[in-house]
């Protein structure tokens, strides 16, 4: 079973308004989506982003922005600089690739030598 993770690649405290409490202490989040299996570690591109309020903890959707806080999440998603899309193997996938090779290499040469 695959598990993802959201990995925070950017952080950034702006001082714009929050429109529940008024409050100048926003958190700006962007994560990029990391997906880790038993064979794999996959980074994909899919970057999400979170503003809060440091305040009354409120999520503030984009629904909710003022003209200024958009302004700065333009300037603050310009920065980003996400990790490339790979894959990444795990030992456990190479592990079973050598004994499946293994075992395919031994059955030819049984098969070759007349023994099977």
């Amino acid at each position: 079973m695959a598990k993802t993770r959201n990995i925070v690649i950017k952080d950034a405290d702006i001082t714009n308004n929050c429109p529940e409490c008024y409050n100048q202490e926003l958190k700006l989040t962007f994560y990029q989506k990391h997906t880790y299996n038993a064979f794999f570690h996959r980074t994909t591109d899919e970057v999400t982003h979170e503003i809060k309020c440091k305040k009354c903890y409120s999520i503030i959707y984009p629904v909710n922005w003022t003209t200024d806080i958009e302004r700065v999440f333009d300037y603050y998603n310009k920065l980003v600089q996400p990790d490339k899309p790979s894959v990444r193997f795990t030992t456990l996938f190479f592990v079973i690739l050598i004994l499946i090779l293994g075992l395919i290499g031994a059955g030819i040469y049984l098969y070759m030598e007349g023994i099977i």
